[in-house]
C-alpha cells in the first residue's frame, strides 16, 4: 500500500495575534512544520504547538524563515549563503529546545515562504543550507519542493529528503510555485484541491496553470495553516486519500 504524509505549517501566531486553526488542524495531519520565531511564532507559541503535536501523535518538524515578521517571511531578502545557513541553524536550535522539553523527536525541516522558494532555485544557497542542516543533525529529513535544487543538494549531501506537493497552490510550467502576487495562485475550492492531490498521488504528475503535465515527486502533501479553508481541506483530503486506499503516515515512516 502506498503511503503519503499530510503536513501543515503551524505555530504561526505571535504574541496576542492569532493565526491559523492549529488545534483543529492537528488531529487531521501526520506532520507539523512549526514556525521558529522569525517569520512567525514566539517562544510561548512554539512551546504550545509542540505540546499539541505530541498530544495528537503528530510528527514535529522545524519551519525556519527569514527574520521578517512584518512580511510573514514572504519577501525576498538579499543575504550570503553563509548567513542563510546560520539563520537555519539558529532556528533549529530554538525549536529543538521545545522538542527536547516535551520529549519528542525533531524529525524534519521545511523552509518557509521566500526562503523555501529561493533555495528551490539557487543551488549555491541550497548546498550551504544542506550543510548546515547536516551539521546540526544528519538524521533530519529535508522536506522540499519536488524537482528543486534543494532536493538535489540534499541528495548530494547525504541527507534524507521528501518531495512535497501543495494542495492549495498553483504551479508554473517549470514546476515552481505560482507567485502569491498572481491571481488564482492560491486554491480556495476544496474540490479542486482534492482532485489535484489524487491526480498527483495516482499519476505522479500535476497540471500547471497553463495545462502542462509536470512530473512530481510526492512523499508529502501540504495544506497551508493560514489558508482560511485549512481545516476543511485537511479533513476532505484525508478522507479522499484513505478512500483511494492510500495510507497516511508521518515522514519517518515513509523516508527511510
Amino acid at each position: 500500500m502506498k503511503k503519503v504524509d499530510l503536513n501543515c505549517d503551524l505555530g504561526e501566531s505571535f504574541g496576542v495575534y492569532a493565526l491559523g486553526m492549529d488545534r483543529d488542524v492537528l488531529p487531521l495531519i501526520t506532520s507539523a512544520n512549526v514556525a521558529c520565531g522569525w517569520h512567525a511564532g514566539d517562544p510561548s507559541v512554539m512551546d504550545t504547538t509542540v505540546g499539541l503535536a505530541k498530544e495528537n501523535g503528530v510528527s514535529v518538524g522545524a519551519h525556519p524563515g527569514y527574520p521578517d515578521l512584518l512580511g510573514f517571511g514572504r519577501r525576498n531578502m538579499s543575504l550570503s549563503a553563509s548567513d542563510a545557513a546560520s539563520y537555519v541553524q539558529y532556528q533549529l536550535g530554538a525549536l529543538s529546545a521545545f522538542t527536547r522539553s516535551h520529549k519528542v523527536p525533531l524529525n524534519h525541516i521545511k523552509l518557509h515562504g521566500a526562503f523555501y522558494n529561493m533555495a528551490a532555485k539557487d543551488r549555491r544557497l541550497s548546498e550551504a543550507l544542506c550543510r548546515a542542516i547536516k551539521n546540526f543533525d544528519p538524521e533530519l529529513i529535508l522536506l522540499g519542493l519536488s524537482g528543486s535544487a534543494m532536493l538535489d543538494a540534499a541528495e548530494e549531501a547525504g541527507l534524507r529528503y521528501a518531495g512535497e506537493v501543495f494542495a492549495d497552490r498553483m504551479y508554473e510550467d517549470d514546476g515552481s510555485l505560482m507567485s502569491r502576487e498572481k491571481e488564482n495562485a492560491v486554491i480556495r475550492d476544496s474540490r479542486l484541491a482534492i482532485d489535484r492531490v489524487i491526480e498527483i498521488i495516482q499519476t505522479g504528475t500535476v497540471t500547471s496553470v497553463n495545462g502542462k503535465r509536470i512530473p512530481i515527486l510526492c512523499h508529502s502533501v501540504c495544506v497551508h495553516g493560514d489558508n482560511p479553508h485549512a481545516v476543511e481541506f485537511c479533513r476532505e483530503i484525508r478522507a479522499c486519500i484513505e478512500k483511494a486506499g492510500i495510507a497516511l503516515a508521518p515522514l519517518p515512516e515513509i523516508v527511510k
